[in-house]
């Protein structure tokens, strides 16, 4: 026998009724021991004739009374028994052999698992029978000599975790499975799309290997809410969720901040990319960064699944770049209780952009165990990547927005480079102490090298022209973090309870030095030819970095999930007490010149009602939060310091899962508040805010067979009030779009088998490089193409990708975050074949 370990899908969507049929089997067979019917209303007549199955096993059906969405199309009997067990969480005992031959017409639709089961082996001669609450065991009816039980291999819906864990417990794909059907959602644990009253998408790895993605920013493509800038001054990938920064710092590694790379994050060691919308300092603490006011980003490492898994992808990136993925797991020991999934990637070439090389190296190694009460996971990797030569962004000192140079165009000097190295891991534990009660505890640690000669181009004129000045940066980065806690579940009369207690801390210390070279002329529509300038001012102990800042953070939070009329309405309670220290210290001297030490709660609030088991209601009042600044040396009260920026966001919405399509709707407003000095009392205060108003819309599923839509429309509104003197009062918010659209589809062609043709749109609408909006940068539009085969060679699978990334070349500015322009990437075209051996 051994347990089926892919990925613990169908875990997240059976919770709640695995919750509900431990704490209430005793009531649930009492009252359908009396007589309680045990088909639904309306339910489909071809199951009349397994009701007396149904009769016979009260205890089990109290999970009847829950439904879950099928998708499991014809095929052989054995392997959609396989495909039902891991939908419904449930054991299914059978032999595998006296099904050859039998074919299943599948199921489609939303049932409970009995209901599903009985379509499923219609007119196959085979019946089933429950043997305790989690176990089926089939029978074969041979003839007229009655059913003859088959022998017992075992297959599993899900790991042997409780729904209180985390490791084992990966939600399952959604129909379609470009993205998730769940997601960690901080300190609620992984939780289901439907049941939860926030937003989140969950990309898959699948989506990630199709699309040829090589960051993470590439992922993140495919969000309407989402869009991605380099950071100030450097190459680094800056995100901005619902109007608002998220910085590379702020991303989290399996729920533990401090762990992921800086400043690109390469996705092939990752199963999921899930991003939390919306504000979170409730769900996942004040980020080092202080940024993520927008939403949250959480990478999921790949682990080994119940098959094994040995993959090679060779890839070629225009113009000239050529890359190796080798992907292997496996599950050994005793039930196949350990496991150890390897990633190692070498990338290497001339990018599409004219003189731009970048290469990266990452190996990574995922270790787990999962036991019958404990389960660890450790996690290591390493990633190094260099840029040389990379195209840098544009400030602007002119009166309007210069047009954006030949999609292709390279005005970075030669000089320029960023090479970046991250060596990162982690440890993560949990333990059942009894049925519905786990404990869990993770550390953490990163370290960091940077270096690099950034040379960003600021344009002086309509012509293009503009000057170049070199900063070198060498930093070090050592980050370690932690957290523990305890998640439960209870019943108290006819109310469950979902508990969440815990405490998370990290501490960041960055050192660096720098120095400043005099600046030089050039052209972004013709650069000049640079040679590396000579040094004018310089800070730090290159040779000896020292300690420029170090922040520490805090945390202990508390929340409970009640779930009312068979959890039907869901009312979610959170608070965390949060403690955020930020010192600064003198390159000469060490001495430290600044101490942020600040203390806050932050409460979180949520409803979810579903009126039906395909649609749900949900709201919420959430905080974020983030290090305030002190009044300036120009203020009066210079050197005074505020209370961390508290922000505040109320979101309603709607959720739709039909099974095979998926939808949700969300309105929001985020507040975020900002220091001013008062122009006439040069008084500095908190008095300024940010607002931001959004609706959002979101798309994905497989709506038809062989038909894949993934997409979304955002709407924005970012209003500035109680600026400095009122003189931009009413104006909208830097790099803040009034929409964005996105939409992807995918289509199987009938008529030529495996090979798939796959389409891309992506349209930002006009932004403001200045509080003053006197700057305004043109929307723009992007088409992607791409196509993808699978087939057979000598026996093993092989998939042919091929994509093209703005396939127009079109030149643009994609974004005026931060206060500067970053340009799009030209047309760029992918290859890679991948081979399972």
């Amino acid at each position: 026998m051994r347990a089926l370990r892919s990925n613990g899908a169908g875990s997240v969507e059976t919770r709640s009724l695995r919750r509900r049929l431990a704490l209430g089997a005793c009531a649930a067979g009492a009252a359908l021991a009396a007589g309680a019917a045990p088909a639904a209303a309306g339910q489909d007549d071809r199951l009349a004739a397994f009701f007396p199955s149904l009769a016979a096993a009260p205890t089990q059906l109290a999970e009847a009374a829950r439904t879950l969405d099928f998708a499991i199309p014809p095929q052989p009997l054995g392997s959609a028994i396989i495909a039902f067990a891991r939908r419904a969480g449930l054991q299914v005992f059978y032999n595998a052999e006296r099904l050859e031959g039998l074919d299943s017409s599948g199921v489609s639709g939303r049932y409970t698992p009995e209901q599903a089961l009985a379509l499923l082996l219609e007119g196959t001669g085979v019946s089933w029978q429950f043997t305790d609450a989690e176990t089926v065991s089939l029978q074969r009816s041979e003839g007229n000599a009655g059913s003859t039980m088959l022998d017992p291999i075992r297959v599993e819906g899900e790991s042997p975790a409780p729904a209180t864990a985390q490791i084992g417990n990966l939600p399952a794909a959604f129909a379609g499975g470009q993205v998730a059907r769940g997601a960690r959602v901080g300190a609620l644990g992984n939780q289901d799309m439907m049941e939860v009253p926030f937003s989140f998408s969950s990309y898959t790895a699948e989506t990630i290997e199709s699309q040829q993605a090589e960051t993470v920013g590439e992922v993140l493509a495919n969000d309407a809410s989402v869009r991605t800038s380099y950071g100030y001054g450097n190459f680094s990938e800056s995100f901005v969720v619902r109007g608002f920064p998220l910085a590379g710092e702020d991303v989290s590694v399996d729920g533990l901040f401090g762990t992921s790379p800086r400043q690109i994050v390469a996705p092939e060691m990752y199963e999921r990319v899930e991003l939390l919308r919306g504000a979170n300092a409730f769900l996942n603490g004040v980020p080092p960064g202080g940024t993520g006011i927008g939403g949250g980003l959480n990478l999921v490492p790949k682990r080994a699944g119940d098959e094994p898994v040995t993959r090679f992808t060779g890839s070629w990136a225009q113009t000239n770049r050529f890359g190796g993925h080798l992907d292997v797991g496996r599950r050994f020991g005793e039930d196949e209780a350990f496991g150890f999934r390897t990633n190692l990637v070498a990338r290497d070439g001339e990018t599409a952009i004219e003189d731009e090389e970048r290469s990266l190296l990452l190996g990574a190694l995922a270790l787990d165990f999962q036991g019958e009460r404990a389960r660890v996971t450790i996690d290591l990797a390493s990633q190094r990547q260099r840029i040389d030569q990379g195209r840098p962004v544009v400030f602007v000192s002119a009166a309007a927005i210069p047009d954006a140079p030949d999609a292709s165009t390279n005005y970075g000097p030669s000089y320029a480079f960023s090479e970046l190295r991250d060596t990162f891991g982690q440890v993560r534990a949990e333990y059942d102490l009894a049925p519905g009660v786990t404990a869990h505890a993770a550390v953490g640690a990163r370290d960091l090298r940077e270096d690099g000669d950034y040379a960003s181009a600021t344009v002086t004129d309509a012509a293009g022209n503009a000057t170049i000045g070199r900063l070198t940066v060498p930093r070090q980065d050592w980050i370690k973090s932690g957290q523990a806690g305890l998640s439960a579940e209870a019943l108290t009369g006819p109310v469950s309870h979902r508990i969440n207690l815990g405490g998370a801390a990290l501490e960041h210390e960055n050192r660096n030095a720098y120095e400043l070279a005099s600046s030089q002329a050039t052209n972004i529509y013709d650069p000049a030819d640079l040679s590396r300038p000579a040094t004018l001012f310089a800070g730090g102990d290159f040779d000896d970095l020292p300690l420029v800042s170090r922040t520490r953070t805090q945390s202990l939070y508390l929340s409970d999930t009640l779930g009312f009329f068979d959890d039907r309405v869901l009312f979610t309670a959170g608070l965390r007490r949060q403690h955020l220290q930020v010192e600064g210290f003198d390159r000469a001297s060490g001495a430290r010149t600044a101490n942020f030490d600040e203390w806050a709660w932050t409460p979180a609030f949520g409803l979810v009602v579903k009126p039906t088991e395909e649609f749900s209601l949900y709201a919420n009042r959430i905080e974020g939060l983030q290090q305030s600044e002190s009044a300036p040396a120009t203020a009066v009260n210079a050197g005074e310091v505020f209370a961390p920026y508290r922000s505040t966001q109320y979101e309603v919405g709607g959720k739709l899962d039909l099974g095979d399509f998926g939808a949700s709707l969300a309105l929001f407003q985020t507040s975020r508040p900002s220091g001013v000095t008062d122009p006439s009392t040069l008084v500095y205060s908190i008095d300024g805010e940010q607002r931001n108003r959004g609706i959002e819309l979101n798309l994905f599923g497989e709506p038809v067979e062989g038909f894949r839509l993934l997409g979304g429309l955002t709407l924005l509104d970012a209003e500035l009030t109680g600026t400095a003197g009122g003189t931009n009062d009413g104006n909208t918010a830097v790099g803040v779009p009034d929409y964005q659209f996105n939409l992807g589809a995918e289509w199987d062609l009938p008529f030529l088998r495996d090979l798939t043709l796959t389409a891309r749109v992506l349209h930002t609408g006009g932004q403001y490089l200045d509080a003053a909006n006197s700057l305004e940068v043109p929307g723009w539009t992007r088409l992607d193409l791409g196509a993808r085969y699978a087939t057979e060679l000598g026996g093993y699978p092989v998939a042919f990708y091929a994509n093209v990334e703005n396939v127009t070349d079109n030149a643009y500015w994609a974004s005026a975050n931060g206060g500067y322009l970053t340009q799009g990437a030209p047309l760029t075209a992918k290859l890679s074949v991948a081979l399972d051996f």
